[in-house]
């Protein structure tokens, strides 16, 4: 195509999905990650699937990262790259601020002074705060309750006003919670140290004597536990890509939930996880957490409508392909 796509992070969880999911497409790709969390051993299997260029380097370092985008010919930017964790967003705003707010500033520069301006940005339905109803769409006001939802808002908002400035269009995608893996196990969910709910479960499976904690069980739903809306990561890769070609087409700035328009339970995930793995987990029953919402759902009619973006995969498929993972790499 000779035109190329910047994947920033695409060694971690979602961004190694979606670069998959762009090589498919048949794009060229371009990852800068600095592999603060992603996996150089991911690159390497990126490599093996199609046009894969990799740089090491920090959005932090916008000489470098010029200096790519000079050798590349960088035409849009798919941008994961930011640090994501909620309780450490909390005990250390900062770390937070300079990486995900100033490191997304410094691309931004570096993407008007070459001349690309088109931006898929993953943001996060932490940017809407305590929901005031489910399920939860685009016009749901915005008002996080930590700094990691506060920082990708204040890139949503800086976004706005690039586009008005100098015409940099962008389409942000706020996703409810990951799952699954690579349906052929190419690439898969690996955090150091694990902190999402169905990883650990499965991992839990693999050494026995390991206690689930599970966080009340008497909130205002079907079964007393939490529901959340889990998206498979095939199908979150898929939109981005849809994402990409909306913009490539012409479409203007705009966002988008990402989400099945349906929630599970916890019960329901640790039930799933048993019914995949043939195992028994088992659970100790705690109190409620601060701040944790009954019901988090995102309505997704406008995803649909708009980027004609369907999720295929359920909950099951996802814990699925995320054992399949865990069975093949033991991480």
């Amino acid at each position: 195509m000779g035109k190329k796509i910047l994947v920033t992070g695409g060694a971690g969880y979602i961004g190694s999905h979606c670069v998959l999911a762009l090589l498919k497409q048949g794009y060229d790709v371009v990852v800068f990650d600095n592999l603060a969390t992603g996996h150089i051993e991911t690159i390497s299997t990126l490599k093996k699937y199609g046009n894969v260029n990799f740089y090491q380097g920090d959005l932090l370092h916008s000489t470098y990262l010029n200096t790519v985008f000079k050798q590349t010919n960088i035409d849009a930017v798919i941008h994961f790259a930011a640090f994501s964790q909620v309780g450490e967003s909390v005990k250390d705003p900062q770390k937070y601020y300079i990486n995900n707010v100033c490191g997304t500033i410094n691309l931004l520069k570096v993407m008007l002074e070459n001349n690309a301006k088109k931006i898929v940005f993953s943001s996060t339905a932490a940017t809407y705060g305590e929901p005031q109803y489910t399920p939860i769409d685009e016009k749901h006001p915005q008002n996080p309750i930590n700094p990691y939802g506060q920082t990708k808002l204040i890139i949503e908002k800086i976004m706005d006003d690039y586009d008005k400035a100098y015409g940099l269009c962008s389409v942000r995608l706020r996703y409810f919670n990951v799952a699954g893996a690579d349906s052929e196990k190419r690439v898969g969910e690996w955090h150091e140290p694990e902190t999402h709910l169905i990883p650990n479960i499965l991992k839990s499976t693999f050494s026995n004597g390991k206690t689930f904690e599970m966080y009340g069980t008497d909130y205002d739903t079907k079964d007393g536990t939490c529901i959340r809306d889990y998206i498979n990561v095939e199908d979150l890769a898929e939109a981005h890509v849809l994402a990409l070609d909306y913009l490539n087409s012409g479409g203007k700035t705009n966002f988008f939930n990402l989400g099945t328009n349906d929630g599970n339970s916890v019960k329901e995930v640790f039930s799933a996880c048993e019914e995949v793995t043939n195992k028994k987990i088992d659970v100790n029953i705690c109190p409620k957490r601060e701040g944790d919402p009954a019901i988090l759902v995102a309505d997704n009619s406008k995803a649909k409508q708009i980027l004609n973006w369907q999720p295929k995969k359920d909950l099951k498929q996802s814990i699925q392909t995320a054992y399949q993972w865990e069975c093949a790499n033991g991480k």
